[in-house]
């Protein structure tokens, strides 16, 4: 699988810009705030449908624009694909597929598979839970496009059982008996009224949020060992990366998860059930949910220590370059095919020891594409296509 062309019109700072590409390993070479970077979030946004850089479409969009359009030449098993994105902040993005429009977006996904790695991507050893939980979960999606639709049910399940949590704490909080205010309605027949519709968004909630869990839990039991060789590999040996899940389950069920068992989906359905009734009132006070995948998160130790608090800043980034290294070996061996690998201003970060055994572990990637402010950052073997990108004009490097 390689993007063949890149095409994107008043996407960032780019009015118009075209991008020929081929196999093997392509640099953009560029200070920095010249648009480089631009142009493979451009690529990972074909793949992905988001942005490695920001949470928001707005940014995509050039300045005074209505629209930004991406549109990628993929070539799979030696058949091309036109791949065109219409971003539209505010309304609903579009996209075509061979030229012909598709209902939903998401129905794209997969015929682009990535792996970026970038400066932002140390916020999987030093930033919050959520970024651990994104890792997961898009790497759920580049394996299996299915679960995309998992986890926008969930996110609206968790939506609406929040908004109820919110909107009717005077009926559920435990023996509230105050005075309800003008139009309020306060009596039995409403409280039972809110535990029932609260009930039923349990059972949403634990049967969509028990999928996502066990798909998860497969996932890190599948990427352990590929996270293992190339920590190993990119820190020559120095340490033993491991990652665990941390689940917001009640205790007994954490544990078992936590020791890597992956239970069958009706008893993760059961335990996540069984965890909002224990948490109900704490949730009722606080008006949030407190159980469920969006609680919990990926635990990443070196030998005995977490690496958060604890791990170099070599360390952290040998770890965060692992888990996505990992990602990649993990999609190429299930997909029988190489996803194209991204390495964004990667290299400036890494000493001359951990740069050299970088581009021996991409070197045999069927396409690899790099940015880099400074040329000589990048190792002399992973010499091939370069482009110089300069004020948003990118030009072939002799």
């Amino acid at each position: 699988m390689y993007v063949r062309h890149l095409s994107v019109a008043d996407f960032r700072s780019y009015p118009k810009a075209e991008l020929p590409l081929a196999p093997g390993v392509t640099t953009l070479v560029g200070l920095n705030g010249q648009g480089k970077t631009n142009l493979v979030e451009a690529i990972g946004y074909l793949a992905t449908l988001s942005s490695h850089r920001v949470a928001t479409d707005q940014p995509l969009v050039r300045f005074g624009a209505e629209q930004a359009v991406i549109r990628g030449a993929i070539v799979r098993d030696g058949r091309e694909t036109l791949l065109e994105l219409e971003v539209n902040p505010g309304r609903s993005n579009r996209a075509r597929l061979g030229r012909s429009p598709v209902q939903r977006p998401r129905e794209v996904l997969g015929t682009l598979r990535t792996v970026l790695f970038a400066p932002e991507d140390l916020a999987l050893v030093k930033g919050d839970p959520s970024e651990r939980r994104k890792f997961l979960d898009d790497l759920l999606v580049a394996r299996q496009p299915r679960w995309a639709g998992v986890r926008s049910d969930y996110d609206k399940i968790l939506k609406q059982r929040n908004a109820l949590l919110k909107s009717a704490q005077p009926l559920l909080r435990k023996g509230s008996r105050r005075r309800p205010r003008p139009g309020e309605d306060l009596s039995d027949e409403a409280r039972d009224s809110a535990l029932h519709t609260l009930v039923v968004w349990n059972e949403h909630l634990a049967t969509v949020g028990s999928q996502l869990l066990y798909a998860r839990l497969r996932l890190l039991r599948d990427l352990g060992p590929y996270l293992a060789k190339a920590y190993d590999e990119v820190s020559a040996g120095q340490s033993d990366a491991r990652v665990t899940y941390k689940s917001s389950l009640r205790e007994a069920a954490a544990a078992s998860v936590g020791a890597g068992d992956v239970p069958e989906i009706e008893q993760l359905r059961a335990e996540l059930l069984a965890t909002l009734e224990e948490v109900r009132e704490r949730e009722v006070e606080r008006g949030v949910s407190l159980a469920g995948p969006h609680r919990d998160d990926l635990v990443l130790a070196l030998g005995e220590l977490p690496a958060k608090g604890y791990a170099s800043h070599g360390e952290s980034w040998s770890f965060a370059l692992g888990l996505k290294l990992a990602a990649y070996q993990l999609l190429r061996h299930d997909l029988g095919e190489d996803p194209v690998l991204i390495l964004d201003d990667v290299f400036a970060e890494l000493d001359s020891g951990r740069r050299e055994r970088l581009a021996a572990m991409v070197a045999d990637c069927e396409q690899v594409l790099i940015t880099a402010a400074v040329e000589a950052d990048v190792p002399k073997s992973l010499a091939g296509q370069s482009y110089a990108v300069s004020l948003g004009e990118v030009t072939a490097r002799e």
